[in-house]
């Protein structure tokens, strides 16, 4: 899977979130200032060319998708970050991000059984 530059992942994190959604409505979720028609245009059509997006016709236009679900892009994101940074430890990833973010031991074990409670 292709990285995504951070135009275009901040395209797509709006595309997911809004499922079907034309060039326009992206535009409206987007912070100020907000960015010219073509320039939301032309990253939506790279994320076609790359594979992480598609459309139907819609009257003269047209609406988005995604063909890349967000849980995949984020779970290969979060590898990458782990093997570039962290030689491919996520104990070393956890343990980085305990003392950088002063996180106590309780809350770790919050985070534990939140996620043994999901499974």
């Amino acid at each position: 899977m292709k990285q995504l530059t951070k135009a275009e992942e901040e395209v797509m994190q709006i595309i997911w979130q809004l499922q079907k959604c034309n060039v326009a409505s992206i535009i409206e979720e987007l912070p100020e200032p907000k960015p010219a028609y073509n320039t939301v245009s032309t990253i939506v059509r790279i994320l076609e060319s790359k594979g992480f997006v598609d459309h139907e016709k819609a009257g003269k236009g047209h609406l988005y998708f995604a063909l890349v679900p967000k849980a995949d892009y984020s779970n290969q994101s979060i590898n990458k970050i782990v093997d570039g940074y962290f030689q491919g430890s996520f104990k070393s990833m956890v343990s980085f991000f305990m003392k950088k973010n002063d996180m106590s031991l309780s809350e770790l074990e919050t985070i534990l059984k939140d996620i043994k409670s999901e499974e």
